[in-house]
């Protein structure tokens, strides 16, 4: 049996993070919310149509499992010499956590397989930070003491993976910053517990690249739940400068959606899995997580918000709550669901014209790349009418 966990801030045991027996999910919503997930690692459609048409089962192992058939895709990937699409395969193998040997395999294969791709060329180089609840994995590019930069921060949500967004750490530089991608408490190689405490581990991993970077200047694209962190992190640590975010629960996903049982499933075991408590647990135990309305307005740092109109996992209400509250806000709302996977393209462009926004810069690369969102903009638009 695992040790009880504890609390990442001050190392004191986290009531309810005595293992639980993981809850069987549901493989028609797995396929369902895994699907943002392949279209953001560009995982091409042919190879994600022929795994999705062989899994029949989310049984632990054995032919036609989902942790089986990713993991043999990766092995295929491995095989012909393509490390990084091992990765992207095994990382949907673990899919949405590690709940046994077979996805804890998958795991431990994508981050060899990203090490492996990392190494061969890239700027990308490991960081840990040793905390008294646990270990904080991430990924860097930029790190100088010599020229630090402003930081920017990345994460994903409750069933990301460090390995699935630390690409984008090949182009942190041109934006002229350093780069940290980690994964929230509980996900993939974060062995923190997800709790109330939880955005204090954002201000500890600025602390551990202090005089690397400019972490005064440091902006977060901090995406679904990560975004919920970022913005209660930024309360209380002014060196968060800006945060970029996409379907992050405010406070109607804590007090209403969860609480009124509309949250899919796997959400809500993955919620569990993560902070150790029993699915049935998890509705009243994360209500007091709502952003209150004075939180909200003492936010003073600029906050981009993407909300997906038809999101069936974080009310598309919470945009509504940001915009009575908070005072310097951009809105971009996709006719679309959670993740907003028809958008994927066009997302990338966003973040960045974010960050560029958020930092002051008025130059032709702004120009250019707002140019290339609006213009991918109205061609989903199209798209879509077309259909």
């Amino acid at each position: 049996m695992d040790e009880q966990r504890t609390d990442p801030a001050d190392g004191t045991p986290v009531p309810g993070t005595r293992p639980v027996p993981p809850p069987a999910n549901d493989l028609t919503e797995l396929k369902q919310y895994v699907a943002v997930h392949a279209k953001a690692q560009r995982i091409p459609p042919a190879v994600y149509t022929g795994v999705m048409d062989r899994i029949r089962t989310d049984d632990p192992e054995g032919p036609g499992s989902w942790a089986y058939e990713w993991f043999r895709a990766g092995e295929s990937a491995e095989a012909a010499g393509q490390p990084l699409d091992a990765c992207r395969a095994f990382t949907m193998a673990r899919f949405p956590y590690v709940d046994g040997p077979a996805r804890a395999r998958a795991l431990e294969r994508a981050t060899a397989a990203f090490d492996s791709w990392r190494r061969d060329g890239t700027p990308i180089e490991p960081h840990s930070v040793e905390l008294p609840g646990g270990t904080v994995h991430c990924w860097t590019a930029g790190l100088s003491a010599r020229e630090p930069r402003p930081l920017l921060l990345f994460t994903g949500g409750i069933v990301s993976t460090k390995e699935q967004w630390a690409p984008v750490l090949t182009r942190v530089a041109r934006l002229g910053m350093a780069g940290v991608v980690t994964e929230l408490p509980g996900a993939g190689g974060n062995t923190l517990v997800y709790g109330p405490k939880s955005p204090a581990f954002f201000s500890r991993v600025l602390d551990s690249v202090t005089g690397r970077a400019q972490v005064d200047r440091t902006y977060a694209v901090a995406l679904s739940f990560s975004g919920h962190l970022a913005l209660r992190c930024a309360l209380d640590d002014g060196r968060l400068r800006g945060v970029v975010t996409a379907g992050a629960p405010v406070r109607r996903f804590f007090t209403e959606a969860l609480p009124g049982g509309t949250v899919p499933a796997v959400t809500v075991n993955t919620l569990a899995h993560l902070t150790g408590l029993a699915p049935a647990e998890v509705p009243g135990r994360l209500r007091d997580w709502a952003l209150s309305d004075a939180e909200l307005a003492a936010l003073d740092i600029p906050v981009s918000y993407l909300v997906s109109r038809r999101d069936e996992i974080v009310p598309p209400g919470e945009a509504e709550l940001l915009r009575r509250r908070v005072r310097r806000l951009d809105v971009v709302e996709n006719d679309d669901v959670h993740g907003s996977p028809r958008h994927a393209a066009e997302t990338p462009l966003w973040m960045i014209l974010s960050l560029l926004r958020m930092r002051g810069e008025r130059s032709a690369r702004r120009a250019a790349v707002s140019a290339l969102w609006r213009t991918a903009r109205l061609r989903n638009r199209w798209t879509a009418r077309a259909r």
